[in-house]
C-alpha cells in the first residue's frame, strides 16, 4: 500500500505481478511440492477435510447469492477466495506456534492434498466460470480455459514427473521461483488494498469473512465431535479451516477482475482478524 503511493510505481504495477505469479511463481510451487506427497491411511482427516469445507462453503455462498442477489463477479469472488485458505502462508507458521513441530506434517498435508489442488482443480473452474469474459460459458470454453491455465498444466506435469527425480539444478531453480511466490501475491494485494467500500461492499466483506474465520472451523469441529474423531490430525485440520482467505486465490481473483475492491479486503482484512479469531479456535480444540 506504501508502495502504491510512489508515482515511479504506474497503476499496472499490480497486474504485471499477479500475471508473474500465474504463469512463473505458482506453477513452480506446484512443480516442486506435488511430486512430495505421500499418502496414507492414517492422514485421511487432513487430506479429505478441506473438500469437505470447500463445498460447505460453496453450497452456503450459492444460496446467500440467490437471496442477496449478488453481481456475478461478487458471486465469482466469494466462490474463489472463501473455500480456499491461507494453509500455507500462514497456516504452517501458526501451525508450528500452537501445536509445535511435530504437526506441521499434518499442515503440510492439508495445504497440498486439499487447498493446493483445491486451487490449481476448483480454482480454474470458478475462473472459467466467473472470470472475465463470456456471460453464458459453454461447456467447452470453460473447459478450454481449465486446460490452458497456467498451474493447472503445472499440476498435470507434476503428476506426471512425479516418478522421477528431478536433478539437483532443476530443484534450486524451482526453489528460486516458488520463492518469489509471497513477496509478491502479499505486494500486487497491496496494490488492490482499500479500506473504502460502499456499504453493500462491507455486508459481503462481513459475510464472506464470518463463513471463512466462524462457521467453516465450527462445523468443521462440530462434525469431528459428532462422529468422534480426535487426535492432533483432527485438531490441526480444523485449525487450519479457519485460515484466512489464500493470497494465491486472491491474485487470481483481481487479475479476473472478480471484485477487486472486495478481493482485496478480503485477504488484507481477512489476515488482521485471523490473529484474533485463531488463538480463539484453539481454546475451542483444547
Amino acid at each position: 500500500m506504501a508502495l502504491k503511493r510512489i508515482p515511479d510505481f504506474s497503476d499496472e504495477t499490480g497486474t504485471v505481478l499477479n500475471l508473474f505469479v500465474i504463469y512463473i511463481s505458482l506453477p513452480a510451487l506446484v512443480i516442486l511440492k506435488i511430486p512430495e506427497l505421500t499418502f496414507s491411511r492414517n492422514l485421511l482427516v487432513p487430506a479429505l477435510m478441506p473438500w469437505g469445507m470447500l463445498l460447505f462453503s460453496c453450497a452456503l455462498i450459492l444460496i446467500l447469492s440467490r437471496l442477496l442477489k449478488w453481481e456475478r463477479a461478487t458471486t465469482g469472488c466469494l466462490l474463489l477466495l472463501i473455500p480456499l485458505g491461507n494453509t500455507s502462508f500462514l497456516g504452517i507458521p501458526m501451525v508450528k506456534a500452537f501445536f509445535g513441530d511435530q504437526a506441521i506434517p499434518y499442515a503440510l498435508l492439508y495445504d497440498q492434498l486439499g487447498s493446493f489442488l483445491a486451487l490449481a482443480t476448483y480454482g480454474s473452474l470458478i475462473l472459467a466460470l466467473y472470470g472475465t469474459g463470456e456471460s453464458n460459458p459453454t461447456i467447452e470454453s470453460v473447459a478450454k480455459k481449465v486446460i490452458s491455465f497456467p498451474p493447472f498444466i503445472a499440476l498435470i506435469l507434476a503428476f506426471i514427473l512425479k516418478a522421477f527425480p528431478y536433478p539437483p539444478l532443476a530443484v534450486s531453480l524451482l526453489k528460486i521461483l516458488a520463492s518469489t511466490l509471497v513477496p509478491l501475491v502479499m505486494i500486487a494485494v497491496g496494490f488492490q488494498l482499500t479500506l473504502q467500500l460502499d456499504r453493500k461492499m462491507i455486508s459481503q466483506l462481513c459475510i464472506g469473512l464470518s463463513i471463512k474465520l466462524v462457521a467453516a472451523p465450527v462445523t468443521a469441529l462440530f462434525l469431528c465431535k459428532t462422529v468422534g474423531l480426535e487426535g492432533e490430525a483432527v485438531q490441526v485440520s480444523i485449525f487450519e479451516a479457519g485460515m484466512p482467505p489464500m493470497v494465491s486465490a486472491g491474485v487470481l481473483a483481481i487479475l479476473a477482475n472478480l471484485s477487486p475492491a472486495l478481493t482485496a479486503a478480503l485477504v488484507g482484512i481477512g489476515i488482521v482478524l485471523s490473529f484474533a479469531t485463531l488463538p480463539m479456535l484453539y481454546q475451542l480444540l483444547l
